[in-house]
């Protein structure tokens, strides 16, 4: 089928973004690294949630203007790179993030670099190429184990995330999680927790996603569609005093005001899934007060979480292959992204350009 776009040497096939469910494959020129940058063959990139608000949507105020190649979590084979650039040669296996910090601004110096005001994205993951700029080669590309696949080593962005929500929330093996939402990020934070030696309650609303978390190794798993999802969180928690850590993956104004009921007293809460702008959630200021609630957001990632990433993958702490539901080419990507606006029960798809 791709013969039949005729690509010609200096052209590549691309998903580019124009609008609101508005994806169309074209040829478009492929781009030449400059000083310091490294173009790279992809051999295989993951959809994505964000990726599919995107789509919904027809754009990101942050990360992608269209028209736009878009897709973000990647891995391929260094195919050319930029004057002075050292460290990668063609023919290596790497995987890149999806941005890079300043390391200059007030955030940065505050170790913050997640919420550098200058925070570098790039996009392009759907398609045969991307180039990737000097500051994210400098930062966060990545040589690969030759033990990972490139659908393996695509995780490691997401996983990075996930990994920095437990540090900031700071979860140890002693303590009991609940996790709300069980998509790929939910999910997740299952296999780092229970390989964490943590106690696990996996709350969601399908029944696929649910045994999974359960062969996951999830203590116990609750179906959030009933009425009662907060009593039967709390049935399984000691004295049902209410989880230590409570971990809202969905994002939603609902999922967000249950797991206020779902914390202890003196308990942790990471609201980790983002709600749509301007949603406005209305929390028990009494109980937040004399119950000593911590309520904790986490954004994006580090380069060292993506460096803590990879090796998560490689030690399997994490096993990828769980979370990918099928491989779609390219030109499939349209129709791969409308199945996941259907919630037919995918996960993550790979998609080979």
């Amino acid at each position: 089928m791709r013969d039949l776009i005729k690509v010609s040497r200096d052209k590549m096939v691309a998903a580019v973004l124009y609008g609101k469910q508005d994806v169309r494959i074209e040829q478009i020129p492929i781009p030449r690294p400059e000083a310091g940058e490294v173009l790279v063959r992809i051999k295989a990139a993951l959809t994505c949630g964000t990726d599919l608000k995107v789509y919904r949507q027809g754009f990101h105020a942050r990360m992608i203007v269209p028209p736009s190649v878009f897709g973000h979590e990647l891995a391929g084979v260094v195919e050319e790179v930029g004057a002075g650039v050292e460290s990668f040669t063609p023919g290596m296996r790497v995987v890149a993030a999806n941005s890079a910090p300043c390391n200059n601004c007030y955030f940065c110096r505050k170790q913050l670099p997640n919420l550098c005001q200058d925070l570098q994205f790039i996009n392009g993951a759907y398609a045969e190429f991307i180039k990737i700029p000097e500051r994210v080669v400098r930062q966060n590309l990545l040589i690969l184990p030759d033990s990972l696949s490139f659908c393996e080593a695509a995780l490691v962005e997401p996983l990075a995330c996930v990994l920095r929500g437990i540090e900031e929330i700071g979860i140890t093996a002693e303590d009991t999680v609940v996790i709300i939402g069980l998509g790929p990020i939910g999910l997740m934070f299952v296999q780092l927790l229970k390989s964490q030696g943590a106690t696990v309650i996996a709350a969601g609303k399908r029944p696929n996603q649910l045994a999974l978390a359960a062969r996951m190794g999830a203590d116990h798993v609750v179906d959030s569609t009933h009425s009662n999802v907060v009593e039967q969180v709390r049935n399984f928690t000691d004295g049902r005093r209410g989880a230590d850590v409570v971990v809202e993956a969905v994002g939603s104004r609902e999922t967000w005001q249950q797991a206020m009921g779902m914390v202890r007293r003196g308990g942790r809460l990471n609201l980790f899934g983002g709600c749509p702008s301007g949603t406005h959630i209305p929390l028990d200021s009494t109980l937040i007060h004399y119950s000593e609630i911590t309520i904790k957001a986490t954004f994006h990632h580090t380069p060292r979480h993506i460096r803590e990433a990879l090796e998560a993958i490689r030690l399997g702490q994490v096993r990828p292959r769980t979370l990918i539901t099928g491989e779609e080419s390219l030109l499939s990507l349209g129709n791969v992204l409308e199945r996941l606006l259907n919630r037919n029960g995918d996960l993550k798809i790979a998609i080979i350009p």
